[in-house]
């Protein structure tokens, strides 16, 4: 069942990032809040290796939404998309 949430996930995200810029907000909102929790899951039932790798290709997707929340989250200048 892991793997199949799993290719879902990569699918679902694939989906939304081929969508215009002003539609990928909300369901790239709910990927990014999901991916955490599958990924501790994926850890839980293979092991902290995949755990790693799922977390690195994760943080490899979402370098720019997760850059925008780290430079809220520390008062930095924030570049918003036209």
């Amino acid at each position: 069942m892991l793997v199949w949430l799993s290719i879902g996930w990569v699918f679902a995200s694939v989906s939304v990032a081929m969508l215009p810029m002003r539609y990928q907000y909300a369901p790239g909102l709910v990927l990014l809040i999901a991916a955490p929790v599958l990924i501790g899951l994926i850890g839980q039932s293979v092991g902290i290796w995949a755990a790693c790798a799922a977390m690195l290709a994760f943080v490899s997707m979402f370098r720019n939404p997760l850059r925008y929340f780290w430079n809220r989250l520390t008062g930095q200048l924030v570049e918003h998309p036209e």
